[in-house]
């Protein structure tokens, strides 16, 4: 007993001269060794840029769970923070180290913006508590780590303006729990994949080189921000969208979808609704009248007369498709009334619109009547990619019976 009692005295003594001198090996038995140790390799791989001191309290004869951006339970790190979170910030250099997966309790994973360049390391698939990764606005080149489907709790992967290639791996749309995709601005390629999480609730791939089509089941009902824009994606689409009618933003702009556009779209809850520049045709026939404040289907196939139910839409595009007949009297009064702000129609097959030529259209609204099947009864200005011509030739117009 006497013994023990020694000892147990002895090592207190050490541990507190140990911890007045900051003695590394105390810090060791603090923290994990294995996290020590990957966070000793995580630093060396990676430096501030000019400006930046977020590795300034790094020392590692301290305890690393009061470094920035480390947070620790128990003696194990679970949150890494990389570079400093403040807007502005210079970020950070270097590359990830693959030391990274031996991190076994990491739940959270964020790089701020800043030129951190190579590939991301295969053992991020190691970390199988992980329920947040977000290294975004960097320099990660490279494919997309199909093994990041074996992190099954993964909840949010942002891996969105950096310079990615190859294809979304259709592991990472086998994710149970996966809520929140931003893959935006990078160069990939291929089909989008069929996504299964209920859970999913945002999407966003715009600025890739995505192509294929979207299945009717390809996007879970749940969705309820979609952007897609400036792809290559084809296809018909109606199918999909009356499925997601939780959607509180959409954005197909920019890609080669076809087929008509669902009446149902415009019912969603959404502020805007961008179609434009791609090959939908036939008729627009919403159901009611539309209440989203922004629509936008100029640059299409569209054909038929416009609805009066477009009518009720603050800024309205339908410009470059192959609308004819006469605008309902609706639109003018709209424009009138200043409910209407921008109503472009140029580039159609229009023959009338029920408006006083010496009426003045409000300052605070935009008529377009360019290159139609009439001359335009006022003069208003229109952007300047209308070109200059007033009415379309009588040989198109009488060859085209919308």
């Amino acid at each position: 007993m006497a013994e023990n009692m020694r000892l147990l005295i002895f090592a207190c003594a050490i541990c507190v001269l140990c911890w007045a001198h900051w003695c590394s090996i105390c810090v060791i038995a603090i923290l994990d060794p294995v996290d020590f140790l990957a966070l000793q390799s995580i630093r060396k791989s990676l430096s501030d840029l000019p400006g930046s001191n977020f590795f300034a309290s790094w020392d590692f004869t301290s305890d690393p769970c009061n470094f920035a951006g480390v947070y620790c339970e128990a003696n194990r790190v679970i949150a890494l923070n990389l570079g400093d979170p403040r807007a502005g910030s210079p970020g950070l250099t270097g590359r990830i180290s693959p030391a990274i997966g031996r991190m076994s309790s990491l739940a959270e994973l964020t790089v701020v913006p800043g030129r951190i360049f190579g590939f991301l390391p295969q053992t991020l698939y190691l970390l199988k508590r992980l329920r947040f990764l977000a290294i975004s606005r960097n320099y990660i080149s490279g494919g997309i780590p199909s093994n990041l489907g074996l992190i099954r709790g993964l909840r949010t992967l942002d891996l969105s303006y950096n310079q990615l290639t190859g294809p979304i791996p259709r592991s990472v749309g086998t994710l149970p729990e996966l809520s929140n995709l931003i893959l935006c601005h990078n160069k990939l390629s291929g089909p989008v994949p069929p996504f299964v999480s209920p859970s999913l609730t945002r999407l966003d791939l715009k600025h890739n080189g995505l192509t294929g089509s979207l299945g009717p089941t390809t996007l879970p009902h749940s969705l309820q921000f979609l952007s897609l824009s400036w792809n290559r994606l084809g296809g018909p689409v109606g199918w999909l969208l009356i499925r997601l009618d939780r959607l509180n933003y959409l954005d197909l702009s920019l890609n080669q979808f076809t087929g008509p556009i669902p009446s149902r779209v415009f019912t969603f809850p959404i502020t805007n609704l961008q179609l434009q520049r791609n090959q939908f045709f036939g008729l627009v026939q919403p159901a009611r009248h539309v209440v989203i404040p922004s629509v936008d289907l100029s640059y299409n196939r569209l054909s038929g007369q416009i609805s009066p139910m477009l009518s009720t839409v603050e800024n309205l595009y339908l410009n470059n498709n192959r609308f004819a007949g006469v605008v309902p009297g609706s639109f003018v009064e709209g424009l009138l009334a200043e409910r209407i702000r921008t109503l472009y129609l140029q580039h159609n097959f229009l023959t009338g619109i029920q408006i006083n030529p010496a009426g003045n259209i409000p300052l605070g609204s935009s008529l377009c009547l360019q290159y139609n099947c009439m001359v335009p009864p006022v003069q208003a200005p229109c952007p300047l990619k209308a070109g200059e011509q007033k009415t379309r030739p009588v040989s198109q117009c009488t060859v085209w019976k919308g």
